[in-house]
């Protein structure tokens, strides 16, 4: 079938009003559910067939993630569709008014390779839920998920409802020429580019889940151990290929050697003695990945940790690299593999000068005890989200939005934020017809005019 076939399928379906049905919807996703639940064990050894993952790396970062997803939206989706009382401004009275959450229509969803079955299915799942159908292109790099989420989903709903279409960028291209209701891009900010002109054509409304180089911080303040054990776990977590992962750490010159000393303690606590040969170490998705990452390290950076490289299983160990300059290659692109640069500051203020003079990145992690440290970097650098203390887990929380700002993303999600994301809220005012205000028509007088002006101010 062609792709604007499938398009105009799913259109039809929508304007038949058969998306509408909350209790279908949830119906629907606890098919989705019990699907995952009765394959677990498949979806697990696609994930170790795409990125090397263990049962327990894959379950705690994409099927586990997938099923809380699906309890939060099972346990709030009545509530959120129920039409929503709001105040009604004295000037509009006598009136009353609320907002109704409706679904856009056919929602393209394009996912990336790094958490393939997550970042396919949350996103998925939240555009069911609001009311939508939904095309989904996941990443032609993850090949064993992609095809496992093709069968999964073709088992589970009609085209016309949900659709899976696999396939390399030409593809990709094909299908943005469709006038979609709504499109959910995840992946790098230079095919974010692509897929934003290409909405533009329609004026379509997007969310793109870009990435970036999100900075750590190290102050003489923080509980260092602890630090280096949290970076530690963020940065290497799937060999460093995750969105909002430390691209780089900024560290107070005066603690940089104990700070090393515990991150390798803690390298070799998780991946053992040769962390090259862990089966904890994720593997890098392909060969052209492999060598872009191997190319990042410049001859005159300085190897402090790792290093070591397995092209056959496409693996790095985890690398830790010194002597780096602004100028370096790591650091003029997103890493997105277990390269971890240092660099140094001796005040707090430089180090935000640096962030702010570059692109906004998608999460920033400041390691301090300090509270007036705390609020100078808050309120100071600009950026999607992160954490005080920790790397990463702001992602597991339902109640915060996650999303870029500027070049590491437009729009957010998780949770009601989901939610909104795949719905437009539509504003109705109700006015009541046993009174009228009367100064507010033809023909104005000094009286009118004394009473609009008393009324709006």
């Amino acid at each position: 079938m062609k792709l604007t076939e499938l398009f105009l399928k799913q259109k039809n379906y929508f304007n038949a009003q058969n998306t509408k049905n909350v209790d279908e919807r949830l119906a629907h996703l606890n098919n989705i559910r019990s699907w995952i639940i009765d394959n677990e064990e498949r979806i697990a050894q696609a994930l170790y067939e795409d990125l090397g993952k263990t049962d327990t790396e894959a379950y705690m970062t994409e099927i586990g993630m997938v099923l809380d997803c699906l309890s939060y939206v099972d346990k709030n989706l009545k509530k959120w569709t129920k039409k929503q009382k709001v105040k009604t401004s004295l000037s509009l009275f006598p009136a009353k008014s609320y907002t109704i959450a409706e679904p856009y229509g056919v929602v393209l969803v394009m996912s990336p390779w790094n958490y393939p079955f997550l970042l396919s299915m949350e996103p998925l799942i939240n555009a069911i839920a609001a009311g939508n159908t939904v095309i989904l292109k996941p990443s032609e790099y993850a090949i064993s998920t992609s095809a496992l989420l093709k069968e999964m989903l073709s088992s589970l709903f009609e085209e016309d409802y949900v659709a899976v279409v696999n396939g390399d960028a030409r593809i990709a291209r094909e299908l943005l020429q469709n006038p979609f209701d709504y499109i959910f891009f995840t992946g790098s900010p230079t095919v974010g580019e692509v897929v934003y002109r290409k909405a533009a054509a329609h004026l379509t409304p997007v969310t793109l889940e870009l990435g970036g180089k999100s900075p750590c911080i190290v102050t003489p303040d923080s509980d260092l151990r602890l630090a280096a054990k949290r970076i530690a776990f963020g940065k290497f977590l799937n060999a460093g290929q995750t969105c909002v992962a430390p691209d780089y750490v900024f560290i107070h010159e005066s603690i940089k050697e104990e700070f090393i000393s515990y991150l390798d303690d803690y390298i070799h606590e998780f991946f053992g003695d040769h962390p090259i040969a862990s089966e904890y170490l994720c593997k890098i998705i392909n060969r052209k990945h492999f060598n872009r990452i191997i190319n990042l390290i410049n001859d005159d950076n300085t190897l402090i940790i790792g290093g070591q490289a397995d092209e056959k299983n496409l693996k790095i160990s985890p690398t830790v690299v010194d002597n780096v300059k602004e100028s370096d290659p790591i650091m003029q692109q997103e890493i997105f593999g277990p390269l971890l640069p240092i660099m140094t500051y001796n005040n707090i203020y430089d180090v935000a000068t640096y962030i702010n003079r570059h692109e906004k990145p998608l999460a920033l992690y400041l390691f301090t005890e300090n509270e007036n440290e705390q609020d100078f970097i808050m309120s100071n650098c600009s950026f999607g989200g992160g954490c005080i203390n920790d790397t990463i887990m702001q992602l597991a929380s339902h109640h915060l939005p996650f999303g870029g700002v500027g070049r590491s993303g437009l729009g957010a999600y998780h949770g009601k934020y989901s939610f909104k994301t795949f719905s437009h809220i539509k504003s109705i005012l109700h006015k009541s017809n046993k009174a009228d205000l009367e100064y507010r028509y033809y023909p104005y007088d000094e009286r009118k005019t004394s009473l609009i002006k008393k009324n709006l101010k």
